[in-house]
């Protein structure tokens, strides 16, 4: 089986900018008392006509774009959500739709803000094996759609967006551009992040998580390292789930990625879930701030306490 790599990244954010300002005058809570907190100064906030599959399709056309590839040379699309408002169609049914797409195998991956490295892994697998030729992985969350405005612990983190990558089959001569993943969760404490109740509200116990992210991650993140047989000072970037930079940079420290650029994305967008990653990944590739070919690391972690990495290079 040929490896897998990423052909390109796209990303996608509403125009809306809540400010902590703005948010001040909604619950009580200052710019001073985020920043401090999580690290946040801005999320973006997606309007009520602004579906999570629109974003998705936003930035999976962007991807295909940049890719130089059309919409009919994909055959599977995998979209990591956790707010479709509707059981079916799912979103990457109708992210499909929107795209024109003409018979692509369409799967919803929910694994809360560890979906995107799920979903990677799960092109990265099934492109492998020969059950796909080209697929497009998509992180997209609106959670402003299930997020309590009146809550002042919850509701500072949270922002909407779509990140997405078109993973296709390297050349022969090529080594693999995606890593073997590693993946698990602590179902125990499953219940620390939750999206739950009708109507469906965000909760998590911020405390628990911080412990278990702060100690129990960085050894996971060096045994992908070690997967894909790099120490942690090869690493060029660092992209782990934007929840909370206080979060964040520790995890980085921690890991030895001495050279590496850190994705600080969760300042200026908020935590956006299974986006996070593709969306962070994206604007560093926009920006010139990594080049091709480049080691990454993705860890992503979350609801269910799941967690899953891999390293890649990129695009």
């Amino acid at each position: 089986m040929n490896g897998t790599r990423i052909a390109a990244l796209g990303h996608y954010q509403p125009a809306r900018v809540l400010t902590n300002e703005e948010l001040a005058g909604m619950v009580d809570t200052s710019d001073e008392w985020i920043r401090t907190r999580v690290g946040i100064r801005t999320r973006h906030v997606a309007g009520p006509d602004e579906p999570v599959d629109e974003l998705a399709a936003h930035a999976a056309a962007k991807a295909l774009a940049a890719a130089g590839r059309a919409p009919q040379d994909v055959d599977l699309v995998l979209v990591a959500t956790s707010t479709a408002v509707d059981r079916s169609p799912n979103t990457a049914a109708r992210v499909a739709a929107r795209l024109g797409m003409p018979s692509p195998a369409v799967m919803d991956i929910n694994v809360v803000c560890a979906g995107f490295t799920h979903a990677l892994a799960t092109a990265d697998h099934a492109v492998r094996a020969g059950a796909a030729r080209r697929a497009l992985v998509i992180g997209a969350d609106k959670m402003s759609d299930v997020t309590d405005w009146t809550d002042r612990t919850t509701c500072v983190l949270v922002g909407d967006g779509a990140g997405a990558a078109v993973v296709e089959t390297c050349p022969e001569d090529e080594a693999p551009g995606i890593g073997p993943v590693l993946w698990g969760s602590v179902p125990e404490m499953g219940h620390a992040v939750r999206i739950e109740g009708t109507p469906a509200r965000f909760a998590q116990e911020g405390q628990s998580v911080y412990r278990w992210a702060t100690t129990q991650l960085p050894p996971f993140a060096r045994r992908v390292c070690e997967r894909a047989g790099l120490a942690p000072e090869d690493l060029a970037a660092v992209v782990l789930h934007q929840a909370n930079l206080r979060i964040i940079e520790p995890l980085a420290e921690k890991l030895g990625a001495v050279r590496a650029v850190v994705a600080r994305d969760v300042v200026d967008s908020g935590n956006t879930s299974a986006a996070s990653i593709p969306l962070a990944f994206s604007k560093l590739v926009e920006r010139g701030e990594i080049a091709s070919g480049d080691p990454v690391l993705l860890f992503g972690f979350g609801g269910n306490l799941s967690y899953a990495g891999q390293v890649v290079r990129c695009p």
